[in-house]
């Protein structure tokens, strides 16, 4: 059960992926003067900057090699400590730790993105950057996060995998920080079925973030060059048949965003008619967000959990990897010194936010995330009240 972009597959994904079979031609490099090489992964990478308002976008073979390839173009020191949240997918985490760096771990608030107050008490002398992440389509406080990392001469990449098309204050999320770093898998906005995208304004975090992707080749269509590597690289290479896909649906991203906004503000507007008393909502830190969620919130897990299960669905603290107290992978881990830096419930204003929180699916349609009770970017507009009404009459006895 996919992102909204896996429900619009259509005509132009066709037409895109077409062109790369009937031509053979499969690499992301290639010479002008072939008519068979179509440049499609260039494209996507030239039409996506453009799009958020960045000078350079590298595309890569998927979201957590889009986080390793711009930390290590952002020189991670062996150890450095990295502030990421305790809320996000996994990948946040392990792209770190394969870059040789530390993440700590910090509080979300009731936006379920980072808690700004928390980065600034985790700060060390051993702190290098910030990871926010712009969970769940929702863009974080950057206003305040950019503040601290200046404060203390952080980088910032913002982790925008799942909040592709969405902006804080006008400003496109992954044109804040340092780097950024999105996602094309099925789950999300836009889908190539998988695929990641980089974006930068720094002319030599690029070059180095394209290294990285490919054995440390300098930025070039032809692939080949000697004598100007400045980085050990791997092959994070994105193929011309996905980046072909990525383009069909990059042309359907503003049609998504504001079909999203419509069918949500039409499900929140139902659901705050029906009256339900002790339910909120999860704050939203500007309008323009994804809309692909909508995150409610009970007073105490204890409702939450008895409302989740009459919903047939689970409050988030239940749900999958994306809550670090059900990633029993980093809970094992253990670090260079023989330590174990990772242990449940160490972040105990997460868990009482997640354990309150049930979400809603919109746009994004994902038991993992706990999302399986909702809508869809299909849902017709007379769909939408009577499945508000579905979930009023299960939820308004059972909490006012």
């Amino acid at each position: 059960m996919p992102g909204p972009g896996a429900f619009l597959v259509g005509e132009e994904e066709r037409r895109e992926v077409q062109e790369i079979l009937e031509s053979g031609y499969l690499s992301r490099y290639g010479r002008l003067d072939n008519p068979d090489f179509k440049r499609k992964v260039a494209t996507l990478e030239e039409k996506f900057a453009q799009c958020i308002g960045v000078k350079h976008c590298l595309a890569v073979n998927g979201g957590t090699s889009a986080m390793m390839a711009s930390l290590a173009a952002l020189r991670i020191k062996p150890g450095a400590e990295i502030i990421v949240p305790g809320y996000t997918y996994i990948a946040t985490m392990s792209a770190v730790i394969a870059v040789g760096g530390k993440p700590v771990l910090a509080e979300v608030d009731e936006s379920l993105t980072l808690d700004p107050k928390d980065v600034a008490r985790k700060i060390t002398s051993n702190t290098q950057g910030i990871i926010p992440v712009h969970m769940l389509g929702n863009p974080c406080d950057m206003d305040r996060i950019m503040k601290i990392a200046h404060e203390h001469d952080l980088f910032v990449l913002e982790d925008a995998c799942q909040a592709l098309g969405a902006s804080y204050k006008g400003q496109c999320v992954g044109s804040f920080g340092d780097m950024g770093a999105f996602s094309l898998n099925v789950n999300k906005t836009l889908t190539a079925g998988d695929g990641g995208l980089v974006t930068t304004n720094d002319n030599n975090l690029y070059e180095r973030a394209f290294g990285f992707h490919d054995q440390g080749h300098i930025p070039s269509l032809l692939g080949v060059e000697f004598g100007n590597r400045t980085i050990i690289g791997i092959n994070l290479k994105l193929n011309e048949l996905t980046g072909a896909f990525a383009l069909g649906q990059l042309k359907k991203l503003n049609h998504i965003l504001q079909t999203l906004k419509t069918k949500k503000s039409a499900l929140k507007n139902a659901l705050m008619a029906g009256g339900i008393k002790n339910m909120g909502f999860r704050k939203i830190n500007d309008p323009d967000e994804c809309h692909t969620i909508l995150t409610v919130l009970f007073p105490d897990a204890a409702t939450a959990q008895q409302v989740a299960k009459a919903l047939h669905t689970i409050t988030v603290f239940d749900s999958g990897w994306h809550v670090y107290n059900n990633m029993e992978h980093l809970l094992a881990y253990t670090d260079a010194e023989g330590n174990k830096p990772y242990h449940a419930h160490m972040l105990p204003q997460t868990d009482d936010i997640l354990g309150r929180a049930i979400n809603l699916s919109v746009g994004v349609v994902d038991p993992g995330i706990g999302a399986s009770f909702g809508i869809n970017i299909l849902t017709t507009d007379a769909e939408i009240p009577a499945k508000a009404k579905e979930f009023i009459d299960i939820v308004k006895p059972m909490v006012d």
